[in-house]
């Protein structure tokens, strides 16, 4: 059993993800090095009929990592195998962070084209689950994927992409982790490039009604809401060329804006939300009145991310581009109705329409609304109660983000829901990578399956 370092494995042997909104006891643990040693250990798995996952940063929220067999973590097998100069396609090992990326690319002038708020997620973990950022002209990063490794139960491995293996490509690019073991994945990447940040509060009213029509003529835009509030903080990014001058945030900025407001004093006031929540609504309208406009410029790596250290359960839900407004309209009045008052704000993105088949842009220019429960406060109902308003408008959960969903709505909510579990049938008969969530997710499971997540 590895000890140590291994992402959310305590003394006992309790695996946690970084929410605690999953939770399971996995039967070994192991951290390799190789493809090599993966494949054994995938192997071994399958033949002893005990399953196998894979976590990486333990961000999702769902227990898509959760499992009582073998649990591998692979920021062992990370780094960059190659780099196609000409086309600026880079081979990097699954296991890779994303918040080594930046530093791997730089001297090849290089960069990732987009990136969330967030950036513990390995390659890997966030390809699987759809992970993506804000911007009309661009992907998540499943998007991004131009060809993959994929080490199946059996052993073998898979090379795959548009013109190779191009079903199991297609699948295994939103994968849930329920093929195999991705090992290598290929990314198509940009040049490096700096961004202009412009953050500054408005009134909410005038955001939901400008947002679709902003988003096109934006490189990325989102906004945050202060629940009981009419402000909304914009967050506004245009791209520069890689010689623009940099005019990043001083230290100081950092120091006071970021971490003793952003993550300090917020978690202060989540913590004095929790216990009296009839302060609730006041010290929202502080916080708003505190926003204040800000602007800077700086790599992309560093205005695309932030610190993010107050814990949280998160639900988020894809829904078409231009039902945004009504949609959000109705999200608020559960939230301003909800016994319970809620300290976090809601984050609302846009992506552009993909062609993954389980992405959760696929197929149509997509808004995302994501609502945040404070950790120590139960999530559950309140997300539920949420939740009911996305059903209403053709809504897709967030992969790696809490939901109530199963195999019927998949089968529904996408037209390729089939082609997967073909591929997924195919490529893991014994269903060696399948835990409970899968099952339910997927309507498929093995004999036998025993999968504790919490």
């Amino acid at each position: 059993m590895t000890r140590g370092r291994f992402p959310g494995l305590d003394g006992s042997g309790v695996w946690r993800n970084w929410a605690a909104s999953a939770i399971s006891r996995p039967g070994a643990t192991a951290a390799p090095r190789s493809e090599d040693e993966i494949t054994a250990r995938l192997v071994a798995a399958n033949e002893a009929g005990t399953g196998l996952k894979v976590v990486g940063g333990g961000h999702s929220f769902t227990p898509l990592a959760a499992t009582d067999g073998m649990l591998l973590n692979l920021d062992g097998y990370a780094g960059i195998i190659h780099v196609e100069t000409a086309s600026r396609r880079v081979r990097f090992r699954a296991g890779t962070r994303l918040r080594d990326v930046a530093a791997l690319l730089r001297p090849y002038g290089l960069a990732l084209a987009n990136m969330g708020d967030i950036d513990h997620q390995s390659l890997a973990g966030a390809i699987s689950t759809s992970t993506h950022g804000t911007g009309l002209g661009l992907t998540g990063f499943s998007g991004m994927v131009t060809a993959l490794r994929l080490v199946l139960p059996d052993g073998t491995a898979r090379e795959c992409s548009a013109d190779s293996n191009p079903d199991l490509f297609q699948a295994a690019r939103v994968g849930l982790g329920a093929l195999g073991v991705l090992t290598e994945v290929t990314i198509q990447c940009v040049p490096r490039f700096k961004l202009r940040a412009l953050e500054a509060p408005e009134p909410l009213a005038g955001m939901l009604e400008s947002f679709v029509a902003r988003c096109a003529g934006t490189d990325h835009l989102e906004f945050y809401w202060f629940p009981h509030t009419e402000v909304a903080l914009a967050k506004t990014n245009v791209r520069l060329d890689d010689s623009a001058p940099a005019r990043p945030l001083p230290l100081h900025a950092r120091i006071i804006d970021d971490e003793l407001l952003g993550n300090w004093a917020f978690g202060l006031m989540c913590r004095l939300g929790s216990s009296f929540p009839a302060m609730v609504p006041g010290l929202n309208r502080f916080a708003a009145g505190t926003l204040a406009a800000r602007s800077y410029t700086d790599q992309s790596e560093r205005v695309f991310t932030a610190p993010r250290r107050v814990r949280f359960r998160e639900m988020e839900y894809a829904i078409p581009l231009e039902t945004l407004p009504e949609a959000f309209a109705e999200v608020r009045k559960v939230v301003e109705a909800y016994p319970q008052k809620i300290s976090f704000p809601l984050e609302v993105r846009a992506a552009a329409s993909d062609d993954t088949w389980l992405g959760t842009a696929a197929g149509r220019d997509t808004a995302y609304i994501a609502v945040h429960r404070y950790a120590r406060e139960p999530a559950g109902p309140f997300l539920a109660a949420v939740e009911q308003v996305f059903k209403g408008f053709a809504g897709r959960p967030h992969w790696g983000k809490l939901h109530t969903r199963d195999a019927s709505f998949f089968a529904s909510g996408y037209p390729h829901f089939g082609d997967f579990l073909a591929q997924r049938a195919a490529a893991d008969p014994e269903g060696t990578m399948l835990n409970e969530h899968l099952s339910h997710i997927l309507g498929v499971g093995r004999p036998g399956l025993d999968s504790r997540a919490g």
